[in-house]
């Protein structure tokens, strides 16, 4: 195997890893926010529930 071929599996980790934190950010989001303040338009909307929900 040359160079190119371990370049080669080096990118398709790394497509891998950043996959898999894509999928685990998501399942993060998803159960952290509502689904509508997600897809709201307002500007500065979750910096004040976080905000707001302080202990």
């Amino acid at each position: 195997m040359d160079f190119w071929n371990y370049l080669e599996y080096a990118a398709w980790v790394l497509i891998v890893l950043f996959g898999g934190h894509m999928l685990i950010d998501l399942a993060r989001v998803d159960s952290t926010y509502d689904n509508d303040l997600l897809t709201s338009s307002r500007e500065g909307e979750i910096e004040r529930t976080q905000e707001l929900h302080k202990l």
